[in-house]
C-alpha cells in the first residue's frame, strides 16, 4: 500500500513551529518585552517571562511534541498496516497540534490586545479526540460476539506490576501540571497523565480471555476488544515475548498482541495472527485444545 500520502501528513507536523515562530516575528516589534505567560483559573495574569523567553519556550515546546508525535506515527506504520486507527490517530495528532499552535497564538494576542487566553478548544479537542481514537480503537476488527455462546473457560492476564509503573507518570503529569506556566503546556501535560492513568486501570484489570464453543473472546474493563472465531484458528503455539516490542495492546487489524509479560500463546488464524499472553500459557493451549475438540466432535 502506498505509505506517501500518510507520511507527508506527518511531515507537514513540523509546518507548526515554523508557524508559531513566524508570527513572534510578525509581531515582535509590538510585544512587550515582560509577556504574560502564566494564568490562575479566572484567567488574570499571574506570571510573566522575557518574550524571548517566551519565543523559545514556545518553539521548543512545539518541536518536543511534534517528535514525540512523529516518532509514534512512524514507528505505528512501518510495522502494521495502514488501516482506519493509523489514519484517526495521525488525524488526531495533527488536530491536536495546530490547536496548541492556536492556543499559543492567543497568547500572543493577550499581551498584544488584552484577549482572554481560551483553554476550552485544546481541552475539547484532546477529550474528543481521545474518545474517538478509543471507538475506532475497539471498533476496528474485533470480529464477531459470542456473548451469547456458553463460557468453557475463562482466563486472565494482568500487568498489576506494570499497571504501576503506569501510575508513576500519571501522578508526575498531575504534579507537572499544577507547576508548569502556560495553559497549553498544563492541559497537554494533563491529557497526557490521563492516558498514563487509564493504562494504569487497563493495566491493573488486565485481558480477559472467554472461550466459547464459537472461538475466544477477548475483554478489558468490560469492553470486548476481539473475537477469535474457532473456524479461523490454524495453528498455536507457546511463543515467548520481548517486552521491548511494547505491552499491552499491540498492532492494528488482524495481526494483534494482548500481553503484559513475556509468555504467551501465538495463535495463527487463516487472516492473521493473535498472541495472547499469561504467564501459565500451558493453560491456554489446553483451553483452546477444548475447544478444537468441540470443532471436531
Amino acid at each position: 500500500m502506498n505509505r506517501t500520502p500518510y507520511r507527508t501528513l506527518i511531515a507537514l507536523l513540523w509546518l507548526a513551529p515554523v508557524a508559531i515562530a513566524f508570527r513572534y516575528w510578525q509581531v515582535w516589534d509590538r510585544l512587550p518585552v515582560r509577556m504574560a505567560a502564566h494564568f490562575d483559573a479566572a484567567g488574570r495574569a499571574n506570571g510573566w517571562m522575557t518574550r524571548e523567553i517566551s519565543l523559545l519556550y514556545s518553539v521548543v515546546f512545539l518541536t518536543v511534541m511534534v517528535f514525540i508525535f512523529s516518532v509514534v506515527l512512524y514507528a505505528v506504520q512501518t510495522k502494521c498496516e495502514l488501516s482506519k486507527l493509523l489514519w484517526a490517530l495521525l488525524a488526531f495528532f495533527q488536530v491536536e497540534i495546530w490547536t496548541m499552535t492556536y492556543m499559543l497564538d492567543s497568547l500572543l494576542s493577550y499581551n498584544l490586545y488584552g484577549k482572554p487566553i481560551a483553554v476550552a478548544p485544546l481541552s475539547l479537542v484532546t477529550g474528543i479526540g481521545l474518545l474517538a481514537i478509543l471507538a475506532v480503537a475497539f471498533s476496528e476488527k474485533r470480529g464477531p460476539a459470542f456473548s451469547g455462546a456458553e463460557v468453557l473457560a475463562e482466563e486472565t492476564h494482568s500487568g498489576k506490576l506494570w499497571g504501576a509503573l503506569f501510575l508513576l507518570p500519571a501522578i508526575a503529569m498531575a504534579v507537572i501540571a499544577m507547576a508548569i506556566p502556560g495553559a497549553v503546556a498544563k492541559v497537554t501535560i494533563a491529557g497526557i497523565g490521563l492516558v498514563s492513568l487509564a493504562a494504569f486501570v487497563m493495566a491493573w484489570d488486565g485481558f480477559h480471555y472467554f472461550f466459547t464453543r464459537h472461538g475466544v473472546e477477548i475483554r478489558t474493563l468490560g469492553f470486548r476488544l476481539k473475537s477469535i472465531p474457532a473456524l479461523q484458528i490454524k495453528t498455536y503455539e507457546i511463543q515467548s515475548w520481548n517486552p521491548w516490542q511494547g505491552l499491552g495492546i499491540r498492532g492494528v487489524g488482524n495481526h494483534k498482541a494482548y500481553v503484559w509479560g513475556k509468555t504467551g500463546v501465538r495463535v495463527e488464524m487463516y487472516d492473521g495472527e493473535v498472541f495472547l499472553g499469561h504467564s501459565d500459557p500451558q493453560r491456554i493451549l489446553h483451553d483452546l485444545n477444548i475447544i478444537k475438540r468441540y470443532q471436531r466432535s
